[in-house]
């Protein structure tokens, strides 16, 4: 029997054998696990029941990030049909919502991300995920498609990102150890009355990673206060501050993978000669801070607004095998929407609009990398500048029959300024896309109290990043157009069983023109093309099971499984005389499955999570694929109080248990085949959390 074989058939068995415990009645409790009815979204301004809401969203609490290490958001968001999370080393993520990463040698791109409602992405379409130590996030919603109307520009979805404090004054100390040394400490703290609430966290994370070359640390501060100034109106401050520092080791041709997975990047020796990643000391150094302030006030029972201002620094440097990149970033802006609810004798809906501002601007640095050290010679010295203008308005209409009705749409203005300044005399140039329409209209119609059935179709538009007209390759490409596409969505989504069931399923089809394709020079630097036009259909179902206990053995039992199935094709793609057309897009795994188990023995639980990817196309002419693979993970662990007001958790876990070797965070397109960062093999975990209740004086009842 296959390793492959082997994990589904204990999956198979494992879901067997809690549907026998429930019709043998072991376990009853009504806490089973949260209702689609019960489940409130708040994307698109809806702040209504995921029932209810007419678009693919995926809500993700504490409890689906607690199922794993406690020290990145990956597996979590990885559960989730349509969404895939990437590490090519400790501490550098990509992430990509229902499409390839052809965009994404590094970092979050073409995926717009806000934190507490206000913008983390930049103006340069860029975000540092990474930046977000994994305890500041309590819970996120992850728009699939995109997000037009409400959220602007971007086809590749939106996250929200949130950091909720409870109102019971309490502290949290919580550590992590594990293989490959990883160790992670935190200390947290909130506190708050009926007007005031406020947390505090200090988080330190290291880890010197599977491969050479692939240590991280990251020490991150973050703070958050909400006031209710009056009946009306409400303040909420947000502020972080990240030190980041992780080595990149480079991707492996295929060879050097078989040979020694482990190894970084070694050097060239073929003319012209080039230092390997550790020579180099091949690094992302990050030191950023970010600000912002949301005010909320009700001008009646009918009419709400709010407005937030926010602001971002970054020190960035990045030695490569190529050069020494020296970057300084400051990022400000702005969003404001207003709220207007009304009812009528049979419709009642709401409209909002509003607008969101943002500046951009960096001067780059670019020398020798003399072995980890800045070179004395100087390879460019540019200034990047953007400004982007997004106004938006929606309007929700429930109407009779159970019919839930909302238009959308944004119009989006942006410009670029670039200049070289180590040109005599210094070269500028400025782009200005023009202003694009992105409409969005979704209907949704209850067919029961219990099952929801609902169409939309939106209208993106993605222009290019900065980095991506001025990649690593250091030229500025003034010809790289925006990416435009049209997405249509048929979902279904319910429970059934007396609730014990519930079920969600989405069918896609988004025709995407002008898809933006990265490409690698022969020193190994990127650079980005447009590929004509792509066909990216899609099929995403997720299914938990959840019986009600009596708690006598099991207190808790949960069974779930998703599914996503990609068919993703260039249409259109002919590129330095080669035609791709009919190719498979390039980083997308045809499927992907998991399944997952949770059950809670009183005071003991247990998560089982296992997951299938299938092979993944490293090449637009796909030539070469990464071999498909099964992980396997556990967490065990126990909650109990050590006194009545001294709750403690202590638990230990397994990742990649069956100690594949595969390849997570592949270098697409990369020349003389470097396709390859080995993700690391079996490796373990364990891990403690404290945390006090304190009454209002901050002592301990």
């Amino acid at each position: 029997m296959t390793t492959r074989s082997t994990v589904f058939l204990l999956g198979f068995l494992l879901t067997h054998a809690g549907f026998v415990a429930a019709q043998e009645g072991i376990g009853q409790r009504d806490d089973t696990t949260k209702l689609l009815s019960e489940v409130v979204v708040r994307a698109y301004r809806y702040d209504r029941p995921m029932n209810e809401v007419p678009a693919a969203i995926a809500v993700v609490g504490l409890k689906d990030l607690e199922r794993f290490n406690n020290t990145s958001i990956l597996s979590a968001v990885n559960t989730i049909p349509g969404v895939r999370m990437e590490e090519r080393s400790p501490g550098s993520y990509r992430f990509s919502i229902r499409g390839s990463l052809l965009r994404s040698p590094f970092g979050v791109r073409n995926v717009k991300v806000y934190w507490n409602g206000l913008p983390m992405t930049d103006g340069g379409g860029n975000t540092y995920l990474n930046l977000l130590d994994f305890g500041a996030i309590t819970n996120s919603e992850i728009i699939k498609g995109p997000g037009a109307s409400l959220y602007g520009a971007g086809t590749g979805g939106v996250i929200l990102l949130n950091n909720t404090i409870n109102q019971q004054p309490q502290i949290r100390f919580s550590t992590v150890i594990g293989s490959f040394g990883l160790q992670r400490y935190q200390l947290s703290a909130q506190a708050g009355t009926e007007k005031v609430k406020a947390s505090v966290q200090y988080a330190h994370q290291q880890a010197d990673g599977y491969r050479n070359q692939t240590k991280m640390r990251r020490d991150a501060i973050n703070a958050d206060v909400q006031m209710a100034l009056n009946p009306r109106s409400t303040l909420s401050t947000t502020i972080f501050y990240t030190d980041l520092f992780y080595e990149t080791p480079g991707g492996l041709t295929k060879a050097q993978y078989d040979e020694d997975p482990r190894q970084a990047r070694p050097p060239k020796t073929t003319p012209p000669p080039q230092a390997g990643a550790e020579e180099a000391k091949a690094a992302v150094r990050n030191k950023s801070a970010y600000a912002g302030v949301m005010y909320e006030y009700a001008w009646s029972n009918n009419w709400t607004t709010r407005a937030g201002v926010y602001g971002s620094i970054t020190e960035f440097e990045n030695p490569s095998i190529r050069n020494y990149e020296i970057r300084d970033e400051t990022n400000i802006g702005g969003r404001t929407d207003t709220q207007y609810d009304f009812k009528r004798e049979t419709w009642k809906g709401k409209i909002t609009f509003g607008a969101e501002y943002q500046y951009f601007f960096s001067p780059v640095k670019v020398y020798d990398n003399n072995l980890g050290e800045v070179g004395t010679n100087i390879q460019a010295n540019d200034e990047l500048a953007s400004q982007q203008l997004l106004v938006f308005a929606q309007a929700e209409l429930d109407l009779p029959n159970d019919f839930y009705l909302t238009i959308g749409a944004s119009e989006n203005f942006l410009n670029y300024d670039f200049s070289a300044l180590l040109e005599n005399p210094s070269i500028a140039q400025q782009r200005k896309f023009s202003p694009v329409f992105s409409p969005r209209i979704a209907l949704l119609k209850k067919l029961s109290s219990a099952v929801s059935l609902y169409g939309s179709f939106s209208k993106g538009f993605s222009p290019p990043s900065l980095a991506e007209v001025r990649p690593s390759t250091g030229t500025y490409n003034d010809n790289l157009n925006p990416e435009r596409g049209n997405s249509y969505e048929l979902g279904l989504r319910g429970s059934a069983l007396r609730e014990k069931l519930l079920f969600e399923l989405t069918v896609y089809d988004f025709q995407l023109d002008e898809t933006i394709v990265i490409q690698r020079a022969p020193d190994g630097a990127d650079y980005f093309v447009n590929a004509g036009k792509t066909d990216q259909r899609g099929v995403e179902a997720k299914l938990s099971w959840a019986p009600k206990l009596n708690g006598r053995i099991i207190s808790r039992l949960n069974l779930w499984s998703s599914y996503t199935y990609n068919y993703y094709r260039f249409v259109d793609y002919v590129q330095d005389g080669n035609d791709f057309s009919g190719n498979r897009l390039t980083g997308v795994a045809p499927t992907i499955a998991l399944l997952g188990a949770d059950i809670i023995f009183r005071k003991i639980y247990i998560n089982i999570t296992s997951g299938y990817t299938d092979a993944i196309p490293l090449n637009d002419a796909n030539s070469e694929y990464a071999s498909s693979y099964v992980l396997l993970g556990a967490r065990l662990g126990i909650r109990t109080n050590l006194t009545k007001n001294l709750p403690f958790e202590a638990f230990v876990g397994i990742d990649n248990a069956l100690n594949e070797r595969y390849s997570l965070g592949n270098d697409l397109n990369a020349f003389g085949g470097r396709y390859y960062n080995a993700a690391a093999k079996r490796n373990y975990y364990v891990g403690i959390v404290i945390s006090p209740f304190l009454n209002k004086n901050g002592v301990r009842k």
